[in-house]
């Protein structure tokens, strides 16, 4: 079996006896194959870059800007945290957490959580004031998610917490099967009516009750095959996306499908493999693949609508739809802008030089960007 690129990295243990983990951000991750050049393009869209904010490094792990009405928050590694305006980029806050980070930034009924060193769970007030701190069970690398008055947070153990956003108080706790080699990456959850929705690894997504984390369903995203524990890594990967009544997702060695919200039934599903996760819309889903290749998918029957190719091996983020367009990050900086009708190249702008490792995140108008050394890039599209 030949290994992608981001998981090329080196084999480290992790703090569960038996299980073992892959760090597919870690800054030693060896380059096995080259990345495409970039070729000059006749741009149809005019991007620009409307403002920038400097937070700090992300290290091994990734973080994500949060939105909340004009405001986005954004997190390093060190424990920096920013409220910056979403439209002027000025910056309203910054302060330090404390401790070193490992994910965030969720937002929610006026608070800003933030996952902390040693696998504690940090929330500070709309101004900036911390609010409560506690530990869960191991460390924490997705981005917390609120809805309901609860904080929900994802442990490497395969552990999903609800706490009051008020008190920090453990309000459920579930947990899922973990296989015996994962990847040390970040699947994500994500909050639709009164479940939430959490890829696992494994190859599994479920939907847990709001009320008391009981399991609705579970659906098989990525179905592990092989001899060896290493053939069979199948986990789910990046952040499942929810379009009308479908959640879509893609995993590592497995497939990228659509599911009905509310049953898990599988819609469709095509064979993928991918480290990153999916975009989508109403018409469409889009995934890269650990290729580099972008695929674009008919979300109601899954069929094969374009594929490009021409970004192989240039570590590419979740795609993200944006206007006409589909944006997505690169190893270098660099955000491409893609034709959502037939994947063409149609803009492409450059950031800092450093890998963009999170999805693309939509704020009004604008494209929000958070590369690995930390520059926050608002972008904008005529």
């Amino acid at each position: 079996m030949r290994l992608s690129t981001k998981l090329s990295a080196v084999l480290v243990a992790s703090v569960l006896a038996g299980c073992s983990s892959w760090n597919p951000f870690s800054s030693k991750t060896e380059v096995k194959n080259t990345p495409a050049a970039l070729t000059d393009i006749k741009p149809s869209l005019n991007v620009k870059q409307v403002w920038t904010v400097q937070v700090g490094s992300a290290a091994n792990y990734v973080f994500s800007p949060a939105v909340s009405g004009t405001k986005i928050y954004v997190a390093a590694a060190d424990g920096t945290l920013l409220k910056i305006d979403a439209l002027s980029g000025r910056t309203d806050w910054r302060i330090n957490a404390g401790m070193r980070l490992t994910g965030g930034v969720g937002v929610g009924s006026e608070q800003i959580f933030v996952a902390g060193e040693k696998g504690h769970l940090l929330s500070f007030s709309g101004d900036g004031q911390l609010r409560w701190k506690i530990q869960d069970t191991t460390e924490i690398l997705s981005a917390p998610v609120v809805a309901d008055d609860q904080v929900i947070v994802r442990s490497i153990d395969n552990k999903i917490s609800a706490y009051s956003v008020a008190s920090g108080v453990r309000k459920w706790s579930a947990e899922r099967p973990l296989p015996p080699l994962t990847l040390r990456a970040v699947p994500g959850m994500v909050v639709a009516g009164d479940q939430v929705i959490v890829a696992l690894p494994g190859g599994r997504m479920s939907a847990l009750s709001m009320a008391n984390g009981s399991l609705r369903w579970e659906a098989v995203v990525g179905e592990p095959k092989g001899s060896t524990e290493l053939e069979r890594v199948a986990d789910v990967s990046g952040l499942p996306v929810v379009v009308g009544n479908d959640v879509c997702a893609t995993s590592y060695q497995g497939r990228v499908g659509c599911f009905d919200l509310q049953t898990g039934a599988a819609r469709w599903a095509k064979k993928l493999s991918s480290e990153v996760g999916v975009g989508g819309d109403e018409r469409f889903v889009f995934a890269a693949d650990v290729n580099g290749g972008i695929n674009a998918y008919s979300r109601n029957g899954g069929g094969s609508v374009w594929k490009n190719d021409k970004l192989s091996y240039r570590k590419l983020s979740a795609p993200v739809s944006f206007g006409r367009a589909v944006a997505v990050g690169d190893l270098a900086g660099y955000v491409h802008f893609l034709s959502r009708e037939d994947g063409s190249f149609i803009g492409r702008i450059a950031t800092d030089g450093s890998q963009i490792l999170a999805a693309p995140v939509v704020a009004g108008s604008n494209l929000i960007i958070q590369t690995k050394s930390g520059l926050v890039v608002a972008l904008a599209t005529e």
